[in-house]
This record gives C-alpha cells, structure tokens and sequence, in this order.
C-alpha cells in the first residue's frame, strides 16, 4: 500500500480526517459508496486511518471525490470504524472549511455533493452553515426493548435515520459520567431497529444509522449523544442529527421555521440549527457550526507489520 496523507480538522471535538488521494471510481457520490464498500484496495485505506495504532475506535473522516456534476464543488464517501455513511454534519462543516482554508474554494457557499444528495454549507466570519437535504418523520413512538425496559423511540431522517430516545426514559442523563451506559443502550436501540429505518425511494439509504439520547435542557435547548454505527459515540451535538431533531421538534410544533435550536455536546460544544423552510419532501434545515485544524500526517503501512490495517478496541 501507498503512503496516505491527511489533514485532520475537529468539529465541535469530533475528528475529520480528510484524504485527497485515493481514486473511487463511479458517476455518483452514492455509486462510489458503494464502490468503496466493495473494494477491499479502497477498504483497506479506510481501515488503515480509523484502526489503532492510527486511529481509534471513534474517528471519522471521508475521501474527496469529484461531484455529481458541475454544480457542485467536490463530492465526498465518509467513513468511520464500521463502514461508510449516508451523511456527516459534522464532516460537512470540517470539509468546508478545509475548502476554504486551502483556497479550494472561495469564501461564500461552498457545494459538496454527499452520498444522501447535495448540501450547501455556507463558511463566513463566524463559522460555516449547512444547509441539509430534506429531513422528516418517518415515525414515531416506536416500542422497543431493552435492558433497560421497553422504550419509546421517534425515528426520523436528515440525510441518515437516526431513533430519538430522551437519556431519562432509559435511567440516564446525557454526561460523561454516564458515557459507557449511553453507548450500550444507544447501540441496543440502533441494532433493535436497524430494519424499519426504510428509505422510501433509494436502498442504499436504508438502515438506521444512529441512537439520538437526548436531554430537554429548556426552551428551544438540549444535549445530545449520538451513538451511531457499531457503538460509535459522537463527541459533537451531530450535526445530520440535529436536522433529523430538528424535523422531529418542528413536527410536534415546539420549533417553528426560523426559531434556533441550541444543541449540545456531550462534551459541552454546541451547534445551532433551525428550519428554514417546508418541502413535500421534508423540512429544509439549517446547521452552524465551526471546524479547526489539527494537523497533517503521513500514514505508512510496513509490509513486514504483523498488525497490518490495524485493529479496533470498543
């Protein structure tokens, strides 16, 4: 294998390793996702980045491809320890911001085309805003049990599915020293209803993606911990999460178009969000946020390395 270098951001203490170098062929982003997902050369990459001793158990990042068509800026097949996924907020505003930052693109609005369709995040003085894909309900009180008992989940999508399940139902507050807890519980939940998370028009958009345990904080504020994947814990509020909330809470009418939605972390990091409009489709959201640079490497793997790709500890 090649060297792979990198340029790492973190969003709202989520990282984003972002790589340039590797060819996916495919004449979408949601082709060359598959393509990825099928490729043990393209694979193995991604195995190299996220795994220990390079990675750890909770990185993310995406490879940078060309978009769909000239409309948009780039395109980019996120990833984390698990696979590949339909969305990343998070990802978005790291990855326009690098656009920026390296004079890929000009400061104003930025295009990426992600495998769930085109966003448009826009990067000013204060951060960069997103603008989704449309998000909706497709569900609600939802039972299911678990160790904790049978709870209710709300299942909606801003560009992956997400089930939304208040921390408290399950004995839980959304803080660090409940951390391990909210992980098993939110990975129970996502494997419990991994099949009714249905895309009503592409496949490859189906599954549920990740649990949403959340805390009501006050008016128009709450915590959130995303466990997505196979019991990946998002250290950011989510930012395809906070769309998927943001379609729930316009929903039952406790956020109308416009209003802001503070989302935090459980790391304490906030994202804001709102609605900026309705479709047939779903809600149009809005997310801001800020990424930050954290450096650069070059990654090698030594023929004669036992280890190989590397390995994941959870």
């Amino acid at each position: 294998m090649d060297d792979v270098s990198v340029v790492d951001y973190h969003t709202a203490g989520e990282p984003f390793r972002i790589v340039t170098s590797v060819d996916i062929p495919g004449t979408s982003v949601a082709d060359r996702r598959v393509t990825a997902q099928s490729s043990e050369a393209i694979d193995a990459v991604r195995r190299l980045l996220v795994n220990e001793p390079r990675g750890h158990a909770d990185m993310y990042g995406g490879f940078v491809v060309p978009g769909d068509d000239d409309g948009a800026d780039f395109g980019v097949v996120f990833w984390h320890k698990d696979g590949y996924s339909t969305a990343c907020g998070h990802g978005t505003i790291a990855l326009a911001t690098w656009a920026v930052e390296t004079g890929l693109v000009q400061p104003g609005d930025v295009v990426i085309d992600v495998p769930s369709g085109r966003v448009t995040a826009r990067v000013d003085g204060s951060g960069v805003a997103f603008r989704n894909v449309p998000s909706y309900v497709l569900s609600r009180g939802v039972q299911v049990s678990t160790s904790r008992g049978d709870v209710l989940a709300d299942i909606s999508y801003g560009g992956a599915f997400y089930a939304s399940v208040p921390a408290a139902s399950v004995g839980l507050s959304v803080t660090p020293s409940s951390y391990a807890d909210l992980i098993a519980i939110g990975r129970e939940i996502k494997w419990a209803l991994d099949a009714v998370a249905v895309h009503p028009t592409d496949p490859r958009l189906s599954g549920l993606y990740g649990t949403i345990l959340y805390d009501d904080l006050g008016p128009a504020h709450q915590r959130n911990l995303a466990v997505f994947a196979d019991g990946e814990a998002d250290r950011s509020p989510c930012g395809s999460g906070t769309s998927a909330r943001l379609a729930l809470l316009h929903d039952e009418g406790r956020l109308r178009t416009g209003e802001v939605l503070r989302h935090d972390s459980i790391v304490g990091t906030t994202f804001l969000g709102r609605v900026l409009s309705e479709t047939p489709e779903g809600v149009i959201t809005e997310v801001r946020g800020n990424a930050y640079r954290t450096g650069t490497a070059t990654f090698s793997l030594d023929p004669r390395d036992p280890l190989g790709t590397g390995f994941t500890l959870r």
